[in-house]
């Protein structure tokens, strides 16, 4: 059989259409009939081969959506024509510590599936049946696919760092991933800060939740909260005045990192040191934890802000990308 697809065959190169022998489907494999596929930031920086690791022909695209057409023989929890969803991991080893412990987001041998492999801006595409989640009634799959990167990105430090309802967090940032952040945390019952330095976007980010606005490039906006947030997100990728955020925060608070920021982050120990503070990141999440998404977003009828392009447009749905157009994430469709 063959999968038809839209590769590029050289950094920053134009999507062609493309078509390639997928083999035979492994046991532990599915295979994905595509019907919608969300266009992340990490799509772009792996054409452009930004990282150093992409892999030509290329054919971008972890954020998709689909129905299960084909399953190995051992795939027993899925079933044909079952509607799931694909994210940035394709596989795990499912033996490693790190498996084992339901953390296999963290596997040191996971498989990504834009790198050395062909993603979903394609008619089909493939994954091991673990990274394959099941959506439950009550998410939209139109909009679902950018739940399984930027949505799981902000979702999972709430869990894993311990996010109170009775907490104060400022989301820094608000683009793809900060207008997720912002339903998430409101709906989990903070106290929702929204810094960001687009003026257009402070009534929007109070629409999602956020209950006020602080410029995020300005110091002295910035010191004004110093020593009262629990957790701060920085869902942003641009150099800001770390310091002054660290500043901002309350004692054993946490300044954590979801967005690829160019440039190493400055630090003095001494604030950490007096506030018990802290300075962290963390990679999208297991597959458990976009389950508990997904039944998150159903509860609280969670979604993202999608607009929408044809799969064979998906040069110019880049293009709308790049130039930083997205309101605030952007779906191809198919058929």
């Amino acid at each position: 059989m063959t999968i038809k697809a839209y590769a590029a065959h050289e950094p920053k190169g134009r999507l062609e259409p493309f078509t390639y022998d997928p083999g035979d489907l492994g046991p532990d494999q599915v295979e994905i009939a595509v019907t919608h596929c969300g266009i992340c930031h990490s799509d772009l920086s792996m054409l452009n081969n930004d990282w150093g690791m992409s892999e030509y022909p290329l054919v971008p695209g972890h954020e998709a959506i689909g129905t299960i057409a084909a399953k190995g023989e051992n795939v027993g929890h899925l079933d044909l024509g079952q509607t799931v969803g694909l994210g940035w991991f394709s596989s795990s080893c499912m033996t490693c510590h790190q498996c084992m412990g339901g953390d296999h987001n963290l596997c040191a041998s996971n498989e990504s599936t834009i790198v050395g492999r062909h993603g979903g801006f394609a008619d089909k595409v493939r994954c091991n049946a673990e990274w394959a989640i099941p959506l439950p009634d009550g998410v939209d799959a139109k909009k679902a696919g950018p739940l399984f990167c930027g949505g799981i990105t902000v979702f999972n430090p709430i869990v894993q760092f311990g996010v109170q309802p009775t907490h104060r967090v400022g989301v820094v940032g608000i683009g793809g991933l900060g207008h997720l952040a912002l339903q998430f945390l409101n709906a989990w019952g903070c106290e929702v800060i929204a810094f960001t330095s687009t003026g257009s976007k402070m009534d929007e980010a109070k629409s999602l939740g956020a209950h006020r606005c602080v410029n995020s490039r300005s110091a002295d906006d910035i010191a004004a909260e110093n020593g009262s947030l629990d957790f701060i997100l920085v869902t942003a990728n641009v150099t800001l005045p770390w310091d002054a955020y660290v500043q901002a925060l309350g004692p054993k608070g946490k300044l954590h990192f979801v967005g690829a920021v160019p440039e190493p982050v400055p630090a003095e120990i001494f604030p950490l040191l007096l506030g018990q503070k802290s300075i962290s990141a963390s990679p999208l999440g297991s597959p458990a934890t976009i389950s508990t998404m997904l039944e998150f977003c159903a509860r609280h009828n969670i979604e993202a802000q999608c607009e929408f392009f044809p799969m064979s447009q998906c040069n110019e749905a880049m293009a709308h990308l790049e130039a930083g157009k997205a309101r605030y994430r952007i779906v191809l469709t198919n058929g």
